[in-house]
């Protein structure tokens, strides 16, 4: 079976540097199981290189129809993609490295260290768009949920035709969020100067030193970076979905989200899956209990504990949405406005 028809070939990562990708062959059901296509699916799974000319070569007559998830970041985005894999027509794929290798090589285009020349690459994207859209059943369309990280380059996976969930929580949420997690404030330590760099790139002036802003000041400088490069991004072609108003009513949102993929979901089907395991488990380890309810515990106690910190830091974000109107656009869409 060739790669073309093999959904079974996942194309894992690039090797830049040989003009390769590495293949990893993987089951629907390790797909299913995976909660990230990236460097902790390479254990104990056959591998090969092939090079960039062979599977181009074998992707011309490929599909490009996939559909996506971006997000925010620690806006339940593996819970959604894992209740959209439970549809048959879903294939749902989580974090390909692959996209992430592109977000890399996006930074450095125009530019001359980049490995690419410029006109290479939005045809290479293509090419592995097609990669990632390969399914194991006609019926199925290929879910991709991005990494946060990837982001970057969703103006440009998306385009003026695919369609994509956006996914995002109100700035005091996001804050509470990341401040009430060890690993996502480590996470946000070692982001908040690309962040940084990214926003003053958005805003078009460098406008905030990063040494002056406080822990609780760099999670608003987050929700404004990530926000505004989605915002940069959107188009009639995607769904916002706000994660707290989802678990309000989840049933409901994930008909609108499937209804919106072109997916059939029957009313009866959505219920039993919001009331089924998968809402009862952490969706990126799936061994641990996590629901709902106990999130909402753990963002109140956030809430009472740094409260204060989050306040000034949802000043400086109202200071930031009036001085630019690229966070100023960003507030209004988490306002409704």
């Amino acid at each position: 079976m060739s790669f073309a028809s093999n959904a079974g070939l996942f194309p894992h990562q690039l090797d830049i540097i040989n003009d390769r990708v590495l293949l990893v062959e993987l089951t629907e059901q390790a797909y299913r199981d995976a909660s990230f296509l990236d460097q902790r699916l390479l254990d104990q799974q056959p591998m090969q290189w092939a090079s960039w000319a062979q599977l181009e070569g074998e992707s011309a007559g490929l599909s490009n129809d996939s559909q996506y998830i971006f997000h925010i970041g620690h806006v339940g985005s593996t819970l959604i993609s894992r209740l959209l894999g439970e549809i048959e027509t879903v294939f749902a794929l989580r974090e390909p490295q692959l996209l992430r290798n592109f977000a890399e090589l996006s930074a450095l285009r125009q530019k001359p260290e980049s490995p690419w020349a410029p006109e290479i690459f939005a045809p290479r994207l293509d090419t592995a768009i097609k990669w990632l859209s390969r399914t194991f059943r006609e019926s199925q369309t290929a879910v991709i949920k991005a990494t946060s990280f990837a982001s970057t380059i969703a103006s440009d996976v998306i385009g003026s035709e695919r369609r994509a969930v956006l996914l995002y929580v109100k700035p005091e949420r996001y804050a509470q969020t990341i401040l009430a997690g060890e690993n996502s404030r480590q996470e946000l330590a070692m982001l908040s100067g690309q962040r940084l760099t990214r926003l003053h790139d958005m805003v078009g002036a460098e406008a905030w030193n990063l040494w002056e802003l406080s822990e609780a000041e760099r999670t608003a400088l987050g929700w404004a970076c990530e926000m505004t490069t989605l915002e940069a991004a959107a188009g009639d072609n995607v769904l916002w979905i706000d994660f707290d108003r989802f678990l309000d009513t989840p049933a409901e949102q994930l008909s609108i989200i499937a209804r919106f993929l072109g997916h059939v979901l029957a009313p009866h089907r959505a219920s039993e899956l919001v009331d089924g395991p998968i809402m009862q488990r952490y969706s990126k380890a799936p061994e641990h209990d996590f629901t709902p309810g106990l999130r909402a515990q753990l963002l109140e106690q956030t809430r009472r504990e740094r409260g204060a910190d989050i306040s000034a830091a949802m000043k400086w974000l109202d200071k930031a949405g009036a001085a630019f109107d690229p966070v100023g656009r960003a507030l209004n869409r988490a306002a409704g406005a």
